[in-house]
């Protein structure tokens, strides 16, 4: 008896770690990539089993990729400025095009037709202010309503008069702008300067280089110690701001006119 209850036990451990996956590499197991420059990150998470999934961009430079395990059905998110790993985070199955079952009932239970929540979702978890994606099914189908708004500049209809609408309309904006980084809002066969590479440009050397590309000072005016110059450049009727503190391009944009901008 004491054998055929050994095998017993032997069988129901053996099934179980059959059935058992193989834990993925989750974030916190991912931490010695942080640091690292954009492209070894790459190398390395393809060598751990991730294939890419999408990658997006914020008005502030920052990319946000996602990265999916098929193995171990794993997403995780990883955050790249300047060219170098911020940090590496677990993300949705969601942010990466994949479900589990219990999200997706719930999700098509919100909107008929859908069948499953990846099909859903165009937005990722980093265009939520806390990066997660809201747990009420509800609010977050009309969160994903409202970024699909402002990503693509349709009207505001907030016709339920919902938070989470405005807030997904908001981020849609930010990246659609974010997308929209190498346009400067004008049409026709003039060609523009690019700007958005010297924010964070030393101040002498930004200064210069503005000069290079046409740009010369209209005015200036400080406040603190901050100071505030606007360059015009005639021949692309640019009009641009440069937000000058601790001797760097603090921020550098467009304003469309200025009364010295003439």
């Amino acid at each position: 008896m004491r054998t055929a209850r050994s095998k017993i036990i032997a069988g129901v451990a053996i099934a179980a770690l059959v059935a058992t996956p193989a834990l993925a590499d989750k974030a916190a197991q991912l931490v010695d990539i942080n640091g690292s420059m954009g492209r070894d990150a790459e190398s390395a998470l393809k060598a751990r089993g991730f294939a890419h999934v999408s990658t997006n961009k914020n008005n502030m430079g920052y990319a946000y990729s996602y990265w999916w395990d098929e193995g171990d059905d794993d997403c995780v998110q990883v955050e790249v400025y300047n060219g170098r790993v911020e940090t590496i985070q677990d993300a949705s199955d969601q942010d990466c095009g994949h479900h589990k079952g219990a999200n997706a009932g719930a999700a098509v239970g919100v909107v008929a037709g859908a069948a499953i929540l990846g099909a859903l979702l165009s937005h990722k978890s980093n265009h939520h202010e806390d990066n997660q994606h809201l747990s009420d099914q509800q609010a977050e189908a009309q969160y994903e309503r409202g970024y699909t708004d402002g990503l693509h500049n349709a009207a505001y209809h907030n016709y339920d008069r919902s938070d989470a609408y405005s807030s997904g309309y908001s981020a849609g904006v930010d990246q659609r702008n974010a997308n929209l980084d190498h346009h400067h809002g004008r049409g026709g066969y003039t060609q523009t300067a690019h700007i958005s590479d010297l924010k964070d440009a030393r101040a002498a050397g930004g200064m210069s280089e503005l000069e290079r590309r046409g740009f010369r000072q209209v005015d200036n005016f400080t406040s603190g110690d901050t100071r505030y110059s606007i360059q015009w450049r005639p021949e692309s009727r640019q009009c641009v701001q440069v937000t000058i503190a601790d001797g760097r391009f603090y921020d550098i944009r467009g304003i469309g006119q200025h009364p010295k901008c003439r």
